[in-house]
């Protein structure tokens, strides 16, 4: 269930479901607008002369409540994004086919792949958010950007030359994990530098708003690409989309401020405050319990998906597309009713109710193995209620940590929670790799939804049940304008 840790309907739609749940956030108490530290020091100052920078710092520090929709600035990261995230959809059904169908992988191949792909989170996670936090993130962002395309370019030429092999993948999944550790932890951290704080909630909205449509069209086209091209250059596409994410990141402007250098701490420090603050919190611990145990089982059956689906299931790779991109309506319609929802059930309470409904929903994968006929609606009914439920989960959990986190430890903050939640991923692929062979595919997709079932409990037996809203901005957040 790597989904539950993301890093973003309609253009019409997302409007009102975004700036309903800024309101849900509103109503648990006032809003603030985002102000540089004391002892921060502008990173860029040529920049921010621009007419372009002078206007996305009245969107960020203006007191009046303007959309999204008229911030230029904010519009340009959020094109490239809905681009990049177009095109992750087809690598993500592109590599898969690719290892199983072309490649013929073996079981513990495939876990070896998939460790591959998160390995870094768990490696290099948190030195990461510590040296973020003394980076601009967008020009992390920029680099991350420029390695991947690089390094996901390769794989459709090795191919052409006929010389492709397994580690080959397994190399660029590497090199792609550690480009996607710094962006992503930069990515889910540049958002408070881009808008003011009541306007967090919309920007998350429409940012997962967007990867929701991208699950919708992305896996549909990805599997029209693959069976007119076949499955090496269809992931040209995506390196398409990554070159235009690097584009679009050049042409956005951010307010972030650095720290002075003297406020540098040794890197372990750091380190050590970031944790700190995320277990300090019993509400971010226990978000943490769930996501992370559920991301580690979920790990184990998404391992094995493919495989269960193209060669058991025997479903083609358009097939297994369809069954993706029908799937991931139900983040589109989850993304419109999470704002309608938050304010019937309460923000708090959303958390265990949406984290129970993804933890039952995993044992509809291998109960499709007892009736292999309703294998298609069964797997989109499966795919529906997890989007469904993860979507609801992640706007408020994501926005909850970004409000009450003050600016100079969100990239640790980030960080740290990434390294519990993905860095349990390379460990749970190995382990589907290892499973897989040893037992079979089917008895191991039953051991990871048992799995996923018991990762709710750290929510569901918490203080959650007993509110409404969660807190608010931390005092410290407060203090220094966030």
């Amino acid at each position: 269930m790597s989904q539950s840790e993301e890093h973003p309907v309609a253009a019409a739609g997302a409007q009102p479901a975004a700036d309903t749940l800024a309101e849900a956030r509103a109503e648990a108490g006032p809003t603030r607008p985002e102000m540089p530290a004391a002892d921060e020091v502008v990173a860029d100052e040529p920049a921010l002369a621009t007419g372009q920078d002078a206007a996305a710092t009245a969107t960020t520090a203006g007191p009046s409540k303007r959309s999204l929709w008229r911030d230029a600035n904010f519009l340009t990261l959020w094109s490239g994004q809905a681009l990049s995230q177009f095109g992750a959809q087809i690598t993500e059904l592109a590599i898969p086919v690719l290892a199983v169908l072309m490649l013929n992988a073996t079981e513990w191949e495939v876990g070896v792949l998939n460790a591959a792909q998160v390995a870094a989170f768990l490696v290099v996670g948190l030195p990461a958010g510590a040296w973020i936090d003394r980076m601009r993130k967008r020009h992390v962002m920029i680099v991350a950007d420029g390695v991947r395309a690089v390094a996901l370019g390769t794989l459709p030429v090795l191919a052409l030359l006929g010389v492709l092999e397994i580690w080959h993948m397994i190399v660029v999944a590497l090199i792609m994990g550690v480009a996607t550790v710094f962006f992503d932890v930069s990515y889910q951290s540049i958002i408070p530098s881009l808008v003011r704080t009541d306007q967090i909630a919309e920007a998350n909205g429409k940012l997962q708003s967007t990867y929701e449509l991208a699950n919708i069209a992305g896996p549909g086209i990805g599997g029209w690409l693959i069976g007119v091209l076949s499955a090496p250059f269809a992931i040209f596409a995506t390196v398409g989309t990554y070159v235009a994410s690097f584009i679009a990141l050049l042409f956005t402007r951010d307010t972030e401020r650095l720290r002075a250098r003297e406020d540098h701490r040794p890197l372990v420090r750091e380190i050590g405050e970031g944790l700190s603050w995320v277990f300090g919190n019993p509400l971010l611990r226990r978000i943490v319990g769930t996501t992370g145990m559920a991301n580690f089982f979920g790990t184990i059956a998404q391992t094995l998906v493919p495989i269960f689906v193209l060669r058991e299931l025997g479903l083609s790779p358009q097939m297994f597309g369809i069954v993706f991109s029908l799937s991931a309506v139900g983040g589109l319609v989850g993304a419109i009713a999470t704002p309608r929802i938050i304010a019937w059930l309460g923000e708090a309470r959303a958390i265990p109710i949406s984290a129970i409904a993804f933890s039952l929903a995993p044992f509809f994968l291998p109960a499709v193995s007892l009736v292999p006929s309703l294998a298609f609606p069964l797997l989109v009914i499966q795919g529906f209620i997890m989007s469904f439920t993860i979507l609801l989960y992640n706007i408020t959990q994501v926005t909850f940590r970004q409000r009450i986190t003050p600016p100079r430890l969100l990239g640790r903050m980030n960080a740290s929670i990434r390294f519990v939640v993905w860095g349990v991923m390379p460990i749970g692929a190995l382990l589907a790799g290892a499973l897989g062979t040893w037992i079979g595919t089917v008895p191991t997709l039953w051991i990871a939804a048992t799995g996923e079932l018991l990762a709710c409990l750290f929510v569901v037996t918490g203080p959650f049940w007993g509110m409404r809203e969660l807190p608010e901005a931390h005092e410290e957040h407060t203090a220094r304008g966030g």
